[in-house]
């Protein structure tokens, strides 16, 4: 009688009582948050180390300090893992917080292009498809 309780309590795993926490596209945004946040921070280090290893456009449209956005992607490299760490436990503001930071990393990536171009574009396909899984309608477990 006991199993059967467990079974029928809403949001609860029927198999070990346990809830349920996200769904199957917010644990892929989550783990390509984290996954491209780790790549931000490393750009970012990488920036802040040794400005001669990336190669500069001349006319590039937008010209930065690359100390300056080695500095960016640091810290926001760092807030995304987070933000894709904070996503496994399924709460709205996680993917409110993950889209916008995925948005924001995306802009960054796109500034970034004139110093590591290949780089930046799979990054920026990254970043799209978080928002996508994180914008996607989450289907119900129970149903």
């Amino acid at each position: 009688m006991a199993g059967s309780v467990s079974g029928t309590r809403t949001g609860h795993d029927a198999r070990g009582g346990r809830k349920a926490a996200a769904s199957g596209w917010t644990v892929f945004a989550a783990v390509m948050m984290i996954f491209g946040g780790a790549m931000a921070v490393l750009e970012g280090i990488a920036a802040i180390a040794k400005d001669d290893l990336f190669v500069t456009t001349r006319d590039y449209v937008f010209q930065f300090s690359l100390t300056g956005w080695g500095w960016v992607h640091l810290i926001l490299g760092i807030v995304v893992v987070l933000a894709g760490c904070a996503l496994f436990s399924g709460a709205l503001w996680a993917r409110a917080v993950g889209v916008l930071l995925a948005g924001l990393l995306a802009v960054a990536n796109f500034l970034w292009l004139p110093y590591y171009p290949f780089w930046s574009i799979v990054l920026i396909a990254i970043n799209v498809f978080i928002i996508w899984a994180l914008c996607s309608p989450q289907k119900d477990a129970r149903a």
